[in-house]
This record gives structure tokens, C-alpha cells and sequence, in this order.
């Protein structure tokens, strides 16, 4: 009954701020509760039967000591931590270590959970992206376990169970993107992926510290037609370049052609340039300058 009772004083807030009456608690009234379960059950303690199985382990220790240290007596890295259940019951005071602890004999079951970052990479995964285009997308996510009592108790393989709801949620959040969007936003679609999984996986003692798009594979024929349209992109825009530049050179050239009509003898050295060019080359071009008093005459 004080069970029942617990339960319905967490839900009952949750139903008057939403204005709907619910009997569903949230992820964190659920992770409260079962943390709540597990003390009200190593305070009911282990029953008679229980007390003399401790008894006879307690005695076992003695008679076979110090044999027996080499079996009670255990050692817990400093990045794990020791779940311990007795008699099927989690002890109070939550997980043990780092350091050394003792432990009793066939009754005492120990489980070492490893806090350090943990690693995995998300399979391909083949989406249809909101604009229709198929797309094979992967990623890594990095995760570790900040509640090693809650991983043992509330789920069987914390690593696999959030290896598959990064690929179930990396799906999700995916079909709803665009290409484009899914080509140039990949970080808010990872903060994304982020919080999804972070909520996710909160009842089952797991934070989720970082996740990271890899690669977006696109089909063949599509990787053709995106090089056939930047391909035309850049040919119109190097037309448009050589056309502004066609432009400001007749503009130039336009300028320069007053500028000699002005003077006349600009011209004739303009022909002495163009002579000291030609002649600091090594070729067997012969030139034969003619005045251009000449060509007037033979104008008139």
C-alpha cells in the first residue's frame, strides 16, 4: 500500500500542470521511483530465511579462513563501480568502490559496471529524406554510465539497448530533414539526436555525452546530377566573369583610342613600343617600317 500510495502523490502533480488527469509518470518520476523501490526493499530486509542463509555464509567465511579471503574479498578499479545484490536484494548505500570490499559467499552476487566513456559507431542507416531522396547516413555516439545501480536493475545491456535507440532515432530525426539540411546542418542534427537519446536513455542510468554525423552517402545517380548542375554553375559564372572583363577592356580601349586621336604622335610611339618588344624576342621576324606620313599620302 505505502507503494501505491508513492506512485500516485508523483503522478498527481504532473496531472494538475497539464490540466489532464494521467496515470503515466514521466522518465524521471520513473527512475525516482525505482531507486525508491529498491530502498523500501533493503529496508523490509531479507526475512527469516534470508538472515539464516547469511548466518551460514558468515560461518562458511570463518571456518575456511583465510582461504576464503581470496573469494570474499574483491578489488574495484578506480573508473568502475560494484553493484551488489544480495540475495537477489541491491544493498543500501548504492554501488561500492573503488577500493576493496567484502563480499559473502553464495549469497552475494557482484557486478562490475565500467564509468568510463564508451564508444560505438551507428550503422549505416538508409533514410527517405523529406524531399523524397534516399540517403545512407552513419554516425558515433559516446555514452557512459553516470548511475551504475539504475543500469543493472532497469535494463540488461545498456550498450546495446542504446546502440539501437541511436539507430531508431537517428532514422526519425532524419526523415524529417531535407537533403540540403542534412548536408549543411549536421551539427544541430546531432544536438538533436543529443537530447532525444539523452531522454532516452535517463531511465536506464546512461548519459549520453556526444553525438557525431561521420558520413552522408548519396546514390550515384545523384552525385551525377549534383557535379552536372555545379559544373554549369561555375561555367555560367566564368562567362559572366569574361564578359565583365570584355567590357571594361573596351572601355579602356575606347579611352586610349581618344587619347591618340588627340595627339598623333602617340601613335608613332606606340609603333616604338611595340618595335622594342618584338625585338628583345629571339625569332627571324623581319619588319619593315613604314611612316605614317606614307600612309596619309596614300589616303588623300
Amino acid at each position: 500500500m505505502a507503494t501505491s500510495t508513492t506512485f500516485k502523490n508523483e503522478v498527481q502533480p504532473f496531472a494538475s500542470n497539464t490540466g489532464v488527469r494521467s496515470t503515466y509518470p514521466t522518465s524521471n518520476q520513473m527512475t525516482n521511483h525505482s531507486s525508491d523501490d529498491t530502498r523500501q526493499s533493503a529496508n523490509e530486509g531479507l526475512g527469516a530465511c534470508g538472515w539464516i542463509l547469511v548466518i551460514l555464509s558468515y560461518f562458511l567465511v570463518a571456518i575456511t579462513c583465510p582461504f576464503s579471503l581470496c573469494i570474499c574479498v574483491k578489488v574495484v578499479q578506480e573508473y568502475e563501480r560494484a553493484v551488489i545484490l544480495r540475495l537477489g536484494r541491491a544493498l543500501p548505500g548504492g554501488a561500492k568502490g573503488p577500493g576493496l570490499f567484502f563480499i559473502l559467499p553464495c549469497v552475494d552476487t557482484i557486478t562490475k559496471i565500467d564509468l568510463r566513456t564508451a564508444t560505438f559507431n551507428v550503422p549505416p542507416q538508409e533514410v527517405l529524406t523529406r524531399d523524397s531522396v534516399t540517403v545512407s547516413v552513419d554516425a558515433v555516439v559516446y555514452s557512459r554510465v553516470v548511475n551504475p545501480v539504475i543500469s543493472v536493475t532497469n535494463v540488461k545491456d545498456t550498450q546495446y539497448a542504446t546502440q539501437l535507440l541511436a539507430q531508431t532515432t537517428l532514422r526519425n530525426i532524419l526523415g524529417t530533414k531535407s537533403l540540403q539540411e542534412i548536408l549543411y546542418d549536421r551539427e544541430n542534427i546531432a544536438q538533436s539526436m543529443q537530447g532525444h537519446l539523452d531522454e532516452g536513455t535517463e531511465p536506464w542510468g546512461v548519459k549520453v555525452e556526444r553525438v557525431e554525423i561521420k558520413d552522408v552517402r548519396l546514390p550515384q545517380s545523384m552525385q551525377r546530377s549534383m557535379a552536372a548542375e555545379a559544373e554549369a554553375s561555375r561555367e555560367a559564372r566564368a562567362k559572366v566573369i569574361a564578359a565583365e572583363g570584355e567590357q571594361k577592356a573596351s572601355r579602356q580601349l575606347k579611352e586610349a583610342a581618344d587619347v591618340i586621336a588627340e595627339s598623333p604622335i602617340a601613335l608613332q610611339l606606340r609603333y616604338l613600343q611595340t618595335l622594342t618588344h618584338i625585338s628583345a624576342e629571339k625569332n627571324s621576324t623581319i619588319i619593315f617600317p613604314i611612316p605614317v606620313e606614307l600612309l596619309n599620302l596614300i589616303r588623300r
